[in-house]
């Protein structure tokens, strides 16, 4: 209950909607301590990378010509994923990603994503602001590389949920964080964290 699979893209652009690809996703196991496995590839979107997305993730045309095709990597990931439970940092942009990709191989979603920054958000509101850069530097969080780079953004993004977990779990004095209560907490405004936790507490009792 406690297993999450841990999400990031990077993609020719903003929307699948506007013809947008994958150009690179990684995933990242984690159990309710620490990260037990990792997924990583480039892939080839079948379509030109734009010069500032280049810049921004710095994965170029010359670097995914010659991945794996987009679909080939997607029912990979599907695989590695499994039935656990996803989770992404501004999970509105990967989500879209995720279910168009699968569409195209013919599969669908079940599961419902949990997003990290709605949960910063809402449980570290004195931040900044709620960027993963930001949260690892505020928060003291492990560096992980390069950001815009799936599996260095995925890493982060996971030790960002464990300590998202272990922050609910002391101020709250839970034995665990469910999936179910992080997807109640982002959905809460910031001023009725503690009304949702105790309500979900105590339906759980």
């Amino acid at each position: 209950m406690g297993i999450h699979a841990v999400m990031d893209f990077e993609t020719t652009g903003l929307s699948p909607a506007l013809g947008a690809r994958p150009t690179e996703i990684a995933i990242v196991i984690i159990d309710d301590y620490k990260i037990v496995d990792r997924f990583q590839s480039l892939m080839n979107p079948g379509v030109s990378i734009p010069h500032e997305i280049q810049i921004l993730t710095g994965i170029t045309n010359d670097m995914v010509r010659q991945a794996p095709k987009v679909e080939a990597v997607m029912r990979d990931a599907v695989q590695f994923v499994g039935t656990h439970r996803i989770v992404a940092h501004n999970a509105a942009f990967d989500s879209k990603f995720w279910d168009t990709e699968l569409q195209r191989i013919q599969k669908k979603r079940w599961q419902e994503f949990a997003c990290s920054m709605l949960l910063a958000r809402r449980i570290f509101p004195e931040a900044p602001n709620h960027k993963l850069g930001t949260l690892v530097q505020t928060l003291g969080l492990p560096a992980t590389g390069r950001y815009h780079r799936a599996l260095a953004d995925a890493e982060a993004t996971a030790h960002l949920l464990l300590h998202i977990k272990q922050e609910l779990r002391q101020r709250f004095r839970l034995s665990m964080v469910s999936h179910e209560l992080l997807v109640a907490i982002q959905t809460a405004s910031r001023s009725q964290l503690d009304v949702c936790v105790r309500r979900y507490q105590s339906e759980a009792d």
